[in-house]
């Protein structure tokens, strides 16, 4: 994103207050018109003066419309997709960012490139956007390179990482991870049929701000109350996950839907993501699910499992 203006554009786009400090990546929320959640973006501010957009790998044409559909008419500010230009290859774990010192010149220290910070960089000899993010929550870099140089930077990240067991992980690890964190998954977790208040996004809204797309709709939202929330389940089955979809219940009634679901391998507990009447989403709160046509007892749990409440349920 580019152009006189993008920044002060792109905040009225997004429903919190967006920090613009170059080296910096902001997270935040977009809302349709009704004041409901319509995507999640990182916008990275490099040192050039450009903005990178990034979101949902399946989001693309999705949010080029919104954002295309909201540009100024007076041709000031320009998108240009990079999406088929570039790959993004994440390195993870708590030895990653000895890997990517070992192939990148410059301090990478947390102190010099803490967490959600961008800056331009080679790795071995391809050039790259490092960014100090990843879905997964761990010490983690996603690393932005031109499709060309893309074989050369996965070899140098491959050469300085075997001695430290570098391998490779897939979808279903990240998705334990993501959970654990109470990271949210676009369509699945954050859907337009609720609001950011709705799903736990409240550190991330600023009613205050002069205006955003959907803030009308959100002061509605707000006015006519919470429908549901979303909460994080502790699950009592070790041999099955909650699958999306699956009715939460509460005395033989729906009470919720299941958004997400998997096995925590670090906290060693059966997770879920769920929608929940307000009434049952207090933590200690106790409901069913029903999977495999077996019943199970599930508890309402704090979103981060990190919190001390969680170690009373390990």
């Amino acid at each position: 994103v580019t152009g006189d203006g993008a920044k002060d554009w792109l905040d009225t786009m997004f429903c919190g207050s967006i920090k613009r400090k170059p080296g910096r990546v902001a997270l935040g929320y977009l809302l349709n018109h009704h004041g409901n959640i319509k995507s999640e973006a990182t916008l990275a501010y490099l040192d050039d003066g450009t903005i990178w957009y990034g979101s949902a790998a399946a989001s693309e044409f999705h949010d080029m419309d919104w954002l295309k559909k909201h540009l100024p008419d007076d041709g000031s500010i320009s998108i240009t997709s990079l999406t088929n230009e570039h790959t993004i290859l994440v390195i993870a774990g708590p030895e990653s960012r000895d890997v990517l010192s070992a192939v990148s010149r410059g301090d990478w220290s947390a102190g010099a490139f803490p967490w959600l910070s961008v800056r331009k960089a080679f790795i071995g000899i391809a050039p790259a956007v490092v960014m100090a993010v990843s879905y997964s929550g761990e010490l983690a870099y996603e690393i932005h390179v031109p499709n060309a140089q893309l074989h050369a930077a996965y070899l140098a990240l491959k050469r300085a990482g075997d001695p430290l067991g570098l391998t490779l992980f897939g979808g279903r690890a990240i998705d334990s991870m993501r959970i654990e964190k109470g990271f949210l998954h676009w369509k699945a977790d954050l859907l337009t049929e609720f609001d950011p208040f709705e799903t736990g996004l409240d550190r991330f809204v600023s009613l205050d701000k002069p205006d955003f797309v959907g803030k009308a709709g959100l002061h509605q939202r707000v006015s006519e109350g919470a429908r549901k929330r979303l909460v994080t389940l502790a699950v009592d089955c070790a041999d099955r996950p909650a699958h999306p979809g699956a009715s939460v219940m509460h005395e033989g009634k729906v009470v919720g839907t299941v958004t997400s679901g998997e096995w925590g391998h670090r906290t060693g507990l059966n997770l879920a993501l769920a929608f929940v009447q307000p009434d049952h989403a207090a933590p200690g709160s106790t409901v069913t699910l029903d999977l495999l046509g077996t019943a199970f007892t599930a508890e309402v749990i704090p979103t981060c499992p990190y919190d001390p409440e969680f170690q009373r349920l390990k």
